[in-house]
């Protein structure tokens, strides 16, 4: 009798009754969220395999040596990529070889990914293992593994890019003694054997004619001791300042020559130092230092449409070289790039377009001003801008993280893909999420800050600069008129009604989402004027441009002072200069709509005339202009964005300016604005962690804040004891364009993608967010009848729109269960207060049926 347990399958049905067997779903693991039991790696390594079936890829074999093993072209039909994969294993886990090979295996593929992941696959990898793994003998073949015959140096893509020898089965005991006079006991090439790797290559061709070095691992050596040699000539000739002075015809600061030293001997940088401290200089100075040592003989400086003049009159300025300003339509673009100018300019729009012309240029050097501009990879721009391959690069941006990190690596990876290592790693280690997977901060920020330090400057004005003149900043908190606050206070019960319903439902669609981010820009916009939303100039409402004047009245008392005002929204600078018209103040304006070639002479002019004294401007002159003869600004409203803000006041804090600088910063009392104070707060803590030595470790200050629905709640005050029956969608009284250019969209979306951020209220004004101020006062009868004037107004607009008298009816009406007969509602403070307002109401119609009598006025027909 057998011992053997029963078996628990059931008895095997005749062949001619079984059915065909059911494919089974595979799992899918989350692309937001890592699983529990997978680590970080073995999570991304899942991706890439889950991603394969989801895309048609074409794979052709590119060998036959081998049935299964061998070179193989990858084609993505979505993206039109084609991709080359050496296959030389199945992708496991090896168990022989060195330490690298076991973890990351022998496979290779030539996309980026591969390149950069450090995970020793990519979805080109797993469709080529997929597509083989069917064939017969696949398993067997992937589990004895394969070695080629021909020995090879290639380019081992790991935590740390190094060259290594793979030894074949041809003269294997004769490589391998070659290898030890060359490489480590690990097979990684000695550093010291890359100065003299020619030898190595032609006594390996001259063992086997098969001997193959490939060309990253060969590009990697030559680019290493390129780089060594121009370190070592630089430290050599420039060691001290003095030897940089005449490489322009100016006088630079002693951290300026630095700067242009560091950056030239790195090759690719990014200078980062605070605004106003010279970017721009110290980036000609770098091209200046190339030409000179190394002859290079084309620079492209991308920046802002509205910064190429500037660039172009500073070449001008500081040195003899020729420049190029690129420009007009697509054959006269592609005529300039041919054409001569050792600096050729062109903006990040006209770039987009002209990926290909710039390519066959091949420039020498790529400068990028304001590169804030690729912080986001998925922008077409900043794919665009990735493309461009040039020998050195030079990245200037005094905010290179605004954010988040995911910015700071975006930046990063066009100077070196490598330096930060893999992206999803680089998030793993740095990020601090909650139990729901939600960000809730960062961590080892100083630890970025070392590994950026051989290709990274930044310098801050009170640390170069000692006698800069002193910045202060000011909060002017102004209060609102009832006009603009019934609209403030509309938009944000509409935000409140879509806050209920995602506190309901957990949902918003995405036509919910989009309005949510409308209304909240109207809430900003109703902070600084009616006019913004309803363009109704003769029953304007505000109180900031009175306030602003009273400002320019008293400061231009001193005739050199000048004043720079700022504002998001073009139509809030239109009321501004419409006052100065008034006053007969001169003025510059600039925004999105003046052209490029405009905005030299504004500029020009309002450093250099003595007649105009202020410069208004939007967030289109808030990068890269020097506008240091005034040293007052005025911000009408405050960015989301921290660095922005901070770009409108590097216009004026900045070398050359002589004055102490003042800021004032406009607030709207108990409004979205004041709630806002936190958001910059953080924003900024965050960019000081990482560039300014500051904290090691950002926290959100609780934990609740962790998506943006929460984030929104903190800014908007939802009532508690208010019962909403509205849709969420229901109609507003003002309809207006959220935005007027693509930064104010940018700049709502931004608030969107902050998951997690958190939103202090502010507590520096009068009253704190969500609770009125009870303030007891006497109102004169004039303001009584504007007021009430005003609300007959409101009260007209919301009944003629659609539904809004079915709301009004609904909100104020409730009928009686019991008995079925419908009654008013009326809140009110308290029986006593309603009791007054009774007592005073009847005084009223007393008094207006006494002056009917005496005028003999009939009273109109009730509709």
């Amino acid at each position: 009798m057998s011992n053997r347990a029963p078996s628990t399958s059931p008895a095997r049905k005749p062949r001619s009754a079984k059915k065909p067997k059911a494919t089974a779903k595979p799992d899918t693991v989350s692309y937001h969220r890592k699983p529990d039991s997978l680590s970080a790696a073995d999570w991304q390594k899942a991706l890439r395999k889950q991603f394969v079936p989801e895309q048609t890829l074409t794979i052709v074999r590119l060998s036959t040596a081998h049935p299964i093993f061998g070179d193989y072209s990858v084609f993505n039909p979505a993206s039109g990529g084609s991709y080359k994969v050496a296959l030389r294993d199945g992708g496991s886990s090896l168990a022989t070889g060195s330490a690298d090979e076991q973890t990351h295996g022998l496979n290779y593929c030539d996309c980026l990914d591969f390149k950069t992941n450090c995970l020793g696959t990519c979805k080109h990898i797993e469709a080529v293992i997929r597509t083989v793994g069917k064939k017969r003998g696949a398993k067997k073949a992937f589990r004895e593994g394969f070695v080629p015959p021909y020995t090879a140096v290639y380019l081992h893509y790991g935590e740390t890019r190094r060259v290594r020898i793979r030894i074949g089965t041809d003269k294997a005991e004769e490589f391998a003694a070659l290898a030890r006079e060359y490489f480590d006991d690990e097979l990684v090439l000695i550093p010291e054997s890359g100065k003299h790797f020619e030898s190595f290559l032609n006594r390996a061709s001259a063992l086997d004619d098969g001997f193959r070095c490939y060309d990253d691992a060969l590009a990697f050596i030559l680019a290493q001791r390129e780089s060594d040699k121009r370190r070592a000539l630089i430290d050599a000739k420039y060691s001290s300042h003095e030897s940089i002075d005449g490489l322009l015809k100016a006088r630079l600061y002693p951290y300026q020559r630095y700067g242009i030293r560091f950056a030239a001997a790195a090759g690719r940088s990014l200078i980062a130092d605070e605004m106003g401290l010279g970017k721009t200089i110290q980036a000609i100075g770098v091209a200046e230092l190339l030409k000179r040592e190394l002859g290079i003989e084309r620079v492209l400086v991308v920046c802002p449409t509205s910064l190429k003049y500037q660039w172009r009159s500073e070449i001008l300025k500081f040195t003899g070289s020729s420049v190029c300003v690129i420009e007009g339509q697509s054959m006269t673009r592609e005529k300039q790039y041919r054409g001569d100018g050792f600096y050729k300019i062109v903006s990040y729009h006209a770039l987009v377009h002209d990926a290909e012309t710039i390519s066959r240029m091949a420039p020498d050097l790529v400068i990028l001003d304001e590169a804030q501009r690729i912080k986001n990879w998925k922008t077409r721009i900043a794919r665009t801008v990735k493309s461009i391959e040039s020998p050195f690069a030079l990245v200037l941006t005094g905010t290179p993280l605004e954010n988040n990190l995911e910015e700071l690596y975006s930046i990063v990876s066009f100077i070196d893909h490598y330096k930060l290592g893999p992206f999803w790693k680089f998030l793993a280690e740095h990020q601090v999420k909650d139990a729901t997977g939600k960000i809730t901060g960062y961590q080892g920020l100083r630890e970025i800050g070392t590994t950026l330090s051989g290709i990274t400057l930044r310098r801050r004005k009170r640390d170069v600069l000692g006698d800069l003149p002193e910045r202060i900043d000011k909060r002017i908190f102004v209060p609102m008129t009832d006009r603009q606050r019934s609209m403030h206070e509309e938009f944000s019960e509409s935000v409140a009604r879509l806050l209920r319903k995602w506190r309901r439902t957990g949902h918003l669609s995405e036509q919910e989402r989009q309005r949510l981010l409308i209304l909240l820009n109207q809430m900003r916009m109703s902070c600084d004027s009616t006019y913004i939303l309803d363009q109704d100039m003769e029953h304007r409402h505000d109180t900031k441009i009175d306030e602003l004047m009273s400002i320019l009245d008293e400061s231009l008392t001193d005739p050199e002072q000048k004043v720079v005002v700022f504002s998001q929204w073009e139509r809030m600078t239109r009321l501004v200069t419409m006052e100065l018209d008034k006053r007969g103040i001169g003025y510059r304006n600039l925004h999105g709509g003046v052209p490029s070639a405009q905005r030299k002479e504004l500029f020009d002019s309002f450093n250099n005339l003595s007649e105009c004294r202020v410069f208004v401007s939007t967030d289109a002159g808030s990068t890269g202009l020097n506008l240091q003869s005034a040293s007052i600004l005025v911000n009408l409203d405050l960015p989301w964005n921290p660095a922005i803000l901070e770009q409108r006041i590097g216009r004026i804090h900045r070398i050359g300016q002589k004055k102490n600088v003042t800021i004032l910063n406009f607030v709207s009392i108990d409004t979205i604005e004041s709630r806002m104070l936190g958001l910059i707060g953080f924003k900024s803590d965050l960019a000081r962690g990482i560039l300014d030595g500051g904290d090691d470790a950002i926290f959100m200050s609780d934990a609740k804040h962790s998506q943006f629905m929460s984030a929104v709640e903190e800014i908007i005050v939802v009532p508690d004891s208010s019962v909403e029956t509205a849709e969420a969608g229901a109609s507003t009284l003002i309809t207006a364009r959220a935005s007027e250019s693509a930064a104010e969209e940018g700049e709502a979306e931004e608030l969107a993608g902050r998951i997690g951020l958190v939103i202090e209220e502010d507590t520096a004004g009068p009253a704190t967010a969500g609770h009125a101020p009870n303030i007891t006062s006497h109102v004169e009868p004039q303001e009584l009848v504007a007021k009430g004037i005003s609300f007959l107004a409101d009260l007209s607009r919301s009944l003629a729109a659609p539904g809004g008298a079915e709301e009004l009816i609904a909100s104020l009406s409730e009928t009686d269960p019991d008995t079925g007969k419908t009654y008013l509602k009326i809140p009110v403070e308290s029986s006593a207060a309603a009791a007054e307002a009774l007592s005073a109401l009847a005084g009223l119609f007393s008094a207006l049926g006494a002056g009917a009598k005496a005028n003999s006025v009939q009273p109109s027909k009730a509709s």
